[in-house]
Order: structure tokens, then sequence, then C-alpha cells
């Protein structure tokens, strides 16, 4: 199902002069152990983006998992991009998650790097549900106009591609966008929202009982630690920002 969503991302990625990154041992794929399903991550750095993960698991007409978060360098304040994209064959189910993920949830935060983000809201309704997500607060890490399903085939197949393909257009211009005076926020400011939005995900993550019953505990504790979100074990927690 999300085979050619993959295959564009990382060729998008790729051209803009990537190079991979090591990961950490045993967690560059995985099979279960009834070998119907197997998942394969990357994990790239590119000008600009510290840090690019990418994470597909094939369970067949079980399942089918898109998972990436690319975390911008330190000196950079734009927003982390995040794709979720779940396929339940059996059911016909589309769960789709695309967002430029604030670091701040001020106003002038969001009006400097989200306005291309709200018109991609505006042109796709179909993936704009007013649904909230069940286990995260909207008013920490996510934004206003963040690209959200829960559909089916239609959706699927009809406009989750050209959104998809519009979604990292959209980015890419953000982060080509020449890097003007923003929020003033420091490198060293940065980071520690970088690390805190790790340790928030990997506490909240709703996908970490779902690699456990493919995968087993034991993996999946390291995978959400040390790939999905290795910055939460340095994190200092902060309280929720909201203005610069």
């Amino acid at each position: 199902m999300f085979d050619p969503f993959l295959e564009e991302l990382h060729g998008q990625i790729q051209a803009r002069g990537a190079r991979s990154l090591n990961i950490p041992r045993g967690l560059e794929e995985c099979r279960s152990a009834k070998g119907t399903s197997v998942i394969h991550n990357w994990l790239w750095e590119l000008p600009g983006i510290r840090r690019w993960r990418v994470s597909r698991l094939d369970a067949g007409e079980s399942l089918q998992v898109l998972n990436s978060v690319a975390y911008p360098s330190c000196d950079r304040e734009q927003p982390l991009l995040g794709i979720d994209l779940l396929w339940f064959g059996a059911r016909q189910k589309l769960v789709a998650v695309l967002d430029f993920q604030p670091l701040l949830q001020s106003p002038e935060y969001l009006a400097h790097h989200l306005k291309g983000l709200k018109q991609l809201h505006e042109q796709f309704p179909d993936l704009s549900g007013e649904e909230t997500m069940r286990s995260y607060d909207p008013s920490r890490y996510f934004s206003p106009w963040l690209l959200f399903c829960r559909g089916g085939a239609e959706q699927a197949r009809g406009s989750l591609p050209n959104a998809f393909s519009t979604f990292l257009a959209c980015y890419w211009a953000l982060h080509d966008r020449p890097q003007e005076e923003g929020s003033g926020l420091s490198p060293e400011r940065v980071a520690r929202l970088q690390n805190d939005y790790d340790a928030y995900s990997a506490e909240r993550d709703p996908a970490h009982g779902l690699f456990t019953s493919h995968f087993g505990k034991q993996w999946s504790d390291r995978f959400l630690h040390e790939f999905l979100f290795p910055g939460g074990t340095q994190a200092q927690v902060v309280p929720t920002e909201v203005s610069p």
C-alpha cells in the first residue's frame, strides 16, 4: 500500500544530498516470530536536517505502516515534519497524519512557519477532519492545521497520494526559505524543545503496543527509546511554551 510513498520520500531525501546514519545494532530490521510481519528502518542526515528517520512495517493484509519524522538542524527553528500512515487492509481502514509539528504554539511562531500547511488543510478537506487524535494533547507539538483522517479506500487511493506529494513539496519550500529572523530561538533552546518532543512522544506513543505485539517487548522498548525518540533520554522537561 505505502511502497510508492516510501519511494517518493526516499527519492526526495536522497536528491537533497542525504547520507545514511548508523542505526543501533539490531534495529535496522526485525521480523516477527511467526514471520508474518517485518519492519525496515532508515536514518538520514542532510543539509539543514540533522536527523530524518523512516520506518516501514509490512504485515500483509493485516497492517501496513509508514512512519517518519524529520528533525531540522538546531540552528533552524522550523517545525519538525511528521508522517504517520496506517492501512488496515482487512477492514479497508486508513489512519493518516501529516503535520508540521511546531516547537512553539505562539501565534507568531505559527503564523511565521505554518502558513503553507494552513493552505493545505483547506485544499484537502478529506484529510482535514476535526476529530482529535486520542493519545496526544493537540496543543503540544501538533499544529492547528494538521492533515488528519480516519477514512477508507476512497481516501487512501484518492486524495492521499496527491496530498502526500503536496505536503512534501510544502515542507521543502519551508525548509528552503531564507533563514530570516523568526521567533529568536537559540540553537540550545531548539535542541531542548526537540528533546522534549521526544520525551513527550515516547511517553504517549500509541504504536508502542502495536510494535510489541508484532516484535516483542524487548525489541520494541529499544526501538522506542533508541530509534524513534532517542532525544527523550536527554530531555530536560520544560513547561509548555506559548511565547518566545
